[in-house]
């Protein structure tokens, strides 16, 4: 239940390979080559093909499919990917306290096939669990395997977003609230890990080939330095700290959008906003900054700012008004991203992003500098600036802007047989070179004293700063 729409395709330049040769060759031998040159000989005939086929298919096994109808090659090797029959408390039994949590009297569906995900921006952990459920799965950039044995990676398809959102439910005095069990996150991740740590297959290779999930930036908040070795697929690094996340063994997934896709064309008609934003004013952290952009823009022209939480009437304006607006706002919130990036994309209103921390998902195949604006925040703050530069942004250049996010558009829709998920996979899957030179490392090293750094170390710092061009 995820798309994949990437037509990325490459018309590789022609060879020559004899033609410096020619050049270089002396005059007695000059006939011959010219010879070579008009009628290249089998062999290099072959080796051309060669190279080739060496360049098809290593862009087939890193580029997502064209078209759901297509399969992957045979010829071409897929991760395999174990997926852990986890108890149902930690899949179906999560959805179950939601449901019962906000209505205790409710009827719950007798099959889990009958169970649906309540839809919030964290909602990947469930696009993932029902892809390697589908019985067909020849397009995926994955192979789901039934023996661990046989297994790359093992995914741990708790849902560890939706289980921090569950509100414990106590008895209450008429007896009702007894159908629920209070519910404790906390307890939970415990539960969790315990019986993932009880696993062979964990114990085998330190849980480095294992696969998380924890999208919200404080699911599995409790146990994540027990579980840090695996793969994390998060949506940022606001919460973790450097030793436990990375973007070299970590994956940077994409909200899922809360509005719903624009489906008209490229171009500027209707769109009469200069600059739109609704989302909570007041936050933490980095987030700071929202409260001072709404009092600098809150009074500009052509500028629609708004303070609103998340709900249904929220979520009909904010369509509204990011369907017609050249341009979306996206500051930072708790934590460096939020969803409403990804509501911009998919309304091809172009992000202005004033997050100075932010990672971004998938930035191996997007460049985001030709779908959105980065503006920082020292910048973003000074009253006029911000609304001064869009305005100084030409019609030619908006157009480009939206042609390049009708591109990419399909890489943050979860339900496009072609999209959101594929690209997950592949981004899990290019992380197993890595993986397995740390398996085979730790299996040699000796413990060891060291005065500095590990030279091992996969953490997010840096100790430079590229300058922006």
């Amino acid at each position: 239940m995820s798309e994949r729409s990437k037509s990325r395709k490459s018309n590789p330049s022609s060879l020559s390979p004899l033609k410096s040769q020619t050049l270089n060759l002396n005059l007695a031998s000059s006939r011959m080559a010219r010879r070579l040159f008009l009628r290249p000989s089998i062999a290099t005939f072959a080796a051309a093909i060669s190279l080739l086929t060496i360049f098809v298919l290593s862009h087939s096994f890193l580029s997502p499919l064209p078209s759901p109808s297509l399969s992957y090659s045979s010829s071409v090797r897929r991760p395999k990917v174990y997926l852990y029959d986890l108890p149902r408390l930690f899949t179906y039994g999560v959805i179950e306290s939601y449901l019962l949590a906000r209505d205790p009297l409710r009827s719950l569906p007798i099959s889990d096939s009958d169970l649906h995900y309540p839809g919030h921006q964290h909602s990947a952990e469930w696009w993932l669990l029902t892809d390697l459920l589908r019985p067909d799965r020849s397009a995926s950039p994955v192979e789901r395997v039934s023996d661990p044995e046989d297994a790359d990676l093992f995914y741990v398809p708790f849902f560890s977003s939706l289980s921090l959102i569950v509100n414990p439910v106590r008895p209450g005095s008429d007896g009702i609230g007894a159908r629920a069990m209070a519910y404790n996150d906390d307890d939970m991740q415990e539960k969790l890990v315990s019986w993932v740590e009880g696993q062979e297959f964990w114990r085998r290779n330190g849980g480095r080939d294992h696969v998380f999930i924890c999208q919200d930036p404080n699911a599995l908040y409790k146990v994540i330095d027990r579980i840090k070795n695996g793969v994390l697929l998060v949506s940022d690094f606001g919460r973790l700290r450097g030793d436990q996340a990375s973007l070299v063994k970590d994956v940077i997934l994409p909200y899922s959008h809360r509005i719903n896709s624009f489906k008209g064309e490229v171009g500027i008609e209707g769109r009469n906003s200069l600059l739109f934003f609704m989302g909570n004013r007041y936050r933490k952290d980095g987030g700071k900054i929202r409260d001072t952009l709404f009092q600098i823009l809150e009074n500009e022209k052509d500028v629609i700012v708004r303070h609103g939480a998340q709900s249904r009437e929220s979520r009909r304006m904010a369509t509204q008004g990011m369907h017609s607006s050249k341009f979306c706002l996206h500051p930072a919130g708790d934590t460096p991203s939020a969803c409403r990036l990804f509501d911009a994309i998919v309304s091809l209103c172009i992000p202005v992003i004033v997050s100075d921390y932010i990672e971004l998902p998938f930035e191996d195949v997007i460049n985001y500098k030709k779908i959105a604006i980065f503006v920082d925040t020292s910048t973003a703050v000074q009253p006029g600036r911000l609304t001064s530069m869009l305005r100084e942004v030409s019609t030619e250049k908006i157009l480009q802007f939206q042609h390049g996010l009708r591109e990419v558009k399909h890489f943050f829709e979860y339900d496009d047989p072609n999209g959101t998920v594929n690209e997950i996979w592949r981004q899990v899957s290019s992380k197993l070179p890595l993986i397995k030179l740390m398996i085979n490392r730790d299996k040699r090293l000796v413990k060891r004293d060291l005065d500095g750094p590990d030279r091992s170390c996969i953490c997010s710092g840096q100790n430079a700063t590229i300058a922006a061009h």
